[in-house]
C-alpha cells in the first residue's frame, strides 16, 4: 500500500463568510440609541444654559480676585444681587435694601452660614470706617464664599 500524499494543486481556497453588519438588527436598539442621544442633548443644553446664567458669578469672582480697595466690596455685592435671576419685584427692592433687610437678603440667598453683622461690616467699608487687617481678609473670604455659593430659587 502506497500512501497517497495529496499535492498542493488539489487544495481549494475556502470561501469567506458573509459580512456581518454593525448596525443593530432590531428596532429596540435604535430606540435606545435615539433616547440616549436625546438625553445627552438635553443634558448638554442644560449645562450650557447654567453656564450662561452664571456668567455674572464668574465675572464677580474675577473682580474679587483683582480687588485692591475693599470699599468697592459693598457695591460689588449689590451688583451681584442685581444680576441674580430674580423676579421683577425682587429686583426693584434690591437697590433700597439696607441694614437688617440687606442682611436678611444675604442670609436668605447664602449657600452657607454668614456672620450676623455682615451688612454692618459692608456699611462700615462703604463709608470708609477703618477695619482691622485680619477682619479685611475674613470679610473678603466671606464675600467670596457668598458669591460662589449663593443660590437662586428656580
Amino acid at each position: 500500500m502506497t500512501a497517497h500524499v495529496p499535492s498542493i494543486e488539489q487544495l481549494k481556497e475556502l470561501g469567506l463568510p458573509a459580512p456581518v453588519s454593525y448596525w443593530p438588527q432590531t428596532w429596540g436598539w435604535g430606540v435606545l440609541l435615539g433616547l440616549l442621544v436625546i438625553g445627552l442633548l438635553i443634558l448638554g443644553i442644560r449645562k450650557w444654559l447654567r453656564w450662561r446664567r452664571d456668567a455674572y458669578r464668574r465675572e464677580a469672582l474675577a473682580r474679587l480676585k483683582q480687588l485692591k480697595d475693599l470699599r468697592e466690596l459693598p457695591e460689588l455685592l449689590k451688583r451681584v444681587a442685581l444680576s441674580m435671576p430674580l423676579s421683577k419685584a425682587q429686583h426693584q427692592r434690591i437697590p433700597t435694601l439696607r441694614g437688617a433687610e440687606w442682611q436678611a437678603f444675604l442670609q436668605h440667598h447664602a449657600g452657607a452660614p454668614i456672620p450676623e453683622d455682615l451688612s454692618q461690616q459692608l456699611a462700615q467699608l462703604a463709608y470708609g470706617a477703618p477695619l482691622p487687617a485680619e477682619q479685611h481678609t475674613q470679610l473678603l473670604a466671606q464675600c467670596t464664599a457668598w458669591v460662589e455659593q449663593h443660590h437662586v430659587a428656580a
